[in-house]
């Protein structure tokens, strides 16, 4: 009877935790841009967490006080220190977010298992090149003087801080978007730390492949182009692309399909 008991056994496997996702944003934007997307992953179950960079969101710091990239970044690391040892996280980035995520794989390998750049910066080791400015950083003279520039060092110094004008915002950042994402980043929107995102130079550690990296391309973006992203993924190739129908900013206008990319992303990568 004992032995029949034994077979009948069933040995329970621990439930694996569902992924922590730590949602990053990009210039001007702030931790409210994910909203949508964090409200989705949620009611799925998943972990989000939603990081404001210094001068964005409802960080209190103004962005012509910043003139380092560890300035702007550090609620980032702050928050990666702040996990335990053997905690890990997938890291996503927007856009300038890319930065952030790049320099979050050198210091912290062993507490990211994913990182997913999304329309972003990805640059091995951040703004070095001529090169790295052309395929990297947007390019939008063609049409016109699009950025307010403040000087937090004077005048006659470079700008510390560039915000684009809201008569711009529209065409550029959400030509595909609901009319009310465009009214909420309207009220929300901050000047980007100019001069502290142009010292995001990365040195070489030989860590920068040790964490997989997955990259969405937004096919019709105005702000980072898909030439730009093309290069970007040809010169440090990604392990997957996926692609979505959706100008500079998915998360307001096609969120449901970044959401359901960033869980293929995670079960890929074998986090799910």
């Amino acid at each position: 009877m004992a032995e029949e008991n034994q077979k009948d056994t069933v040995e329970l496997k621990p439930r694996r935790k569902p992924p922590h996702f730590v949602l990053v944003h990009g210039m001007s934007l702030g931790s409210w841009c994910w909203y949508k997307i964090k409200c989705l992953m949620e009611v799925s179950g998943y972990t989000v967490t939603c990081i404001d960079l210094k001068s964005s969101g409802i960080d209190p710091s103004s962005a012509d006080s910043l003139t380092s990239f560890d300035q702007y970044n550090q609620p980032l690391i702050d928050f990666l220190s702040s996990l335990p040892e053997q905690e890990q996280v997938i890291l996503v980035g927007h856009s300038a977010g890319g930065l952030s995520l790049t320099s979050s794989i050198q210091r912290f390998p062993k507490k990211i298992c994913l990182a997913v750049y999304i329309a972003a910066t990805m640059l091995k080791f951040g703004l070095q090149t001529d090169e790295d400015l052309k395929d990297g950083v947007p390019d939008l003279s063609e049409h016109g003087d699009v950025y307010e520039l403040g000087f937090g060092l004077g005048p006659e110094n470079p700008p510390t801080s560039a915000l684009i004008k809201p008569e711009f915002r529209r065409k550029l950042l959400y030509h595909m978007s609901p009319q009310q994402e465009c009214a909420l980043a309207a009220l929300m929107m901050r000047p980007a730390p100019l001069l502290a995102l142009t010292t995001a130079k990365m040195e070489e550690k030989g860590q920068e492949e040790e964490v997989p990296r997955v990259y969405i391309k937004t096919m019709h973006d105005r702000v980072m182009k898909p030439e730009q992203q093309e290069a970007m993924m040809k010169r440090w190739p990604p392990s997957q692309v996926y692609e979505v129908d959706s100008d500079h900013s998915p998360f307001f206008s096609n969120p449901f399909v970044l959401c359901g990319l960033l869980v293929k992303a995670a079960v890929s990568a074998g986090s799910v």
